[in-house]
């Protein structure tokens, strides 16, 4: 478990694991503790450690604890078999998932909004697996080809917390909302795990279709939830060639010469979109066509 936070006075209402005397300690050793308790045979370890992130450079004097942090996530990610994400930002999402897709783990990604939240896994992609083209009118997505939390951005993650008030950069959000999708996560690990591919586990693109991808029945994708009106539907992606976590570019850059491409990553806010070719594709789109697409779409 790791966080370089410490419980706040919100957490307790929306976070099982915290109680109010908890307020003010780490948190990471805090639910570790806690789990112990409820379980004792639970091998259980809290860590703060803070992850690095493209968008906030690094300088000269935190080069080398950056360079610490980096090597031990690793460590980390490469001692278990799933990874769940669930930090406050969406640039401290990429260098786990960059990691968690370099060393083909299963990824699952949990987000929330004020009463929206999202439940995916990342597709695990094998050692020598090449990206196929979607095929227009499949019914299901190979777990190797389906996306991860960034392949549907055309812009490479960022600072999101500079010029933002605290309520901003904080997630606000209903009392249940937490509960829901850390249920959801586990369930949806419990049945890539019961799946005879596991992390390549295809995705349905028909949710019409009654038959079972495994003893415990479908393994979605992804699962968007409203709750305004009490709803959540399951859409699967492809993924995307000019991601800049997980295309093939951005692993083997990272692969070859992985220190100093972080450090890139870091320091320059364009270079995952030159590295991932993301920068050339957007170069080379005519914007007219697009917007001309759109109103299209909504004068139909």
């Amino acid at each position: 478990m790791l966080d370089n936070g410490k419980v706040s006075y919100s957490n307790p209402v929306r976070q099982s694991l915290f109680n109010f005397d908890d307020c003010g300690k780490p948190k990471a050793e805090t639910a570790a503790a806690r789990i112990k308790q409820i379980n004792p045979s639970a091998e259980s370890r809290g860590v703060a450690l803070s992850i690095p992130m493209p968008g906030h450079p690094v300088t000269k004097l935190e080069e080398e604890k950056v360079k610490e942090s980096i090597t031990e996530l690793e460590e980390l990610i490469d001692s278990v078999d799933v990874v769940f994400l669930l930090t406050d930002t969406r640039e401290s999402r990429w260098l786990p998932t960059l990691i968690c897709s370099s060393k083909h783990k299963i990824c699952i990604n949990s987000a929330l909004g004020f009463d929206t939240y999202l439940v995916m896994r990342h597709g695990v992609k094998g050692e020598c697996e090449v990206l196929e083209a979607p095929h227009i009118g499949a019914s299901t997505i190979a777990g190797s080809q389906l996306g991860c939390y960034f392949c549907n951005d055309v812009v490479a993650p960022g600072d999101s917390t500079k010029d933002r008030t605290l309520d901003q950069m904080c997630t606000v959000t209903r009392p249940g909302n937490a509960f829901v999708a850390a249920s959801l996560a586990v369930e949806l690990m419990v049945s890539i795990l019961q799946h005879p591919l596991e992390g390549q586990a295809p995705a349905t693109l028909d949710l019409n279709d009654e038959k079972q991808d495994s003893c415990l029945g479908r393994v979605p994708h992804q699962i968007r939830g409203f709750l305004a009106h009490f709803s959540s539907v399951q859409p699967a992606s492809h993924a995307f060639d000019k991601c800049t976590a997980c295309c093939m570019e951005i692993i083997s850059r990272y692969r070859e010469n992985k220190m100093g491409f972080l450090m890139e990553a870091f320091n320059d806010a364009n270079y995952l979109e030159k590295v991932s070719g993301l920068a050339d594709m957007l170069e080379n789109t005519n914007f007219d066509d697009v917007w001309e697409f759109d109103s299209d779409i909504e004068s139909d």
